[in-house]
């Protein structure tokens, strides 16, 4: 799936409650993509690596450095952001529910990432297992997931404008 649906995803699921919900979930759902890819794309804007061709079909993941791949097994492994849910609440003695938005992420990758471009790989380190899963930018899953985010941030937005108008004043401006 791509970056900014990740975001959305996480900020939709588990960042309702305010601003700094949002922002902590958003920044969860894309972490698992912005750790491995950032760096690269940085070095790509200062012309130190060569930008992949991206179209119908997915690049060559040979294309990648092999940093990316060992980051992205990292942050795609369920096994190691369950770790960091359970780090992150014992250091805040509570758990921090946004971050499981990361957790969202890799579970939408086990299904939308082919063996033909990064395959998830969840249970890392304790075993190689992937699924051969559809390609994100595919039609089919692409513009569901599109509409799908549309319509909940529609209702999301037009529920949390009428809950602030209040049950008498949206009553009254039928």
């Amino acid at each position: 799936m791509d970056i900014l649906s990740h975001g959305l995803w996480g900020g939709i699921a588990f960042g309702r409650a305010n601003r700094r919900s949002f922002s902590l979930a958003f920044s969860f759902g894309i972490l698992p993509d912005l750790v491995p890819f950032g760096p690269f794309y940085v070095a790509v804007l200062l012309g130190l690596a060569q930008r992949p061709h991206f179209g119908h079909e997915p690049p060559d993941p040979s294309l990648f450095p092999d940093y990316v791949h060992r980051a992205y097994s990292v942050t795609h492994s369920l096994v190691v952001f369950l770790l960091a849910f359970a780090l992150l609440w014992m250091v805040f003695r509570k758990p921090i529910w946004e971050s499981v938005a990361w957790g969202l992420h890799i579970l939408f990758d086990i299904f939308t990432h082919s063996f033909r471009f990064f395959p998830t790989p969840f249970l890392w380190p304790i075993s190689d297992f992937k699924v051969n899963g559809w390609h994100w930018g595919r039609s089919e899953i692409f513009i569901p997931n599109v509409v799908l985010l549309v319509l909940l941030y529609v209702w999301f937005l037009y529920r949390r404008r009428r809950v602030r108008k209040g049950p008498t004043e949206a009553f009254f401006r039928r």
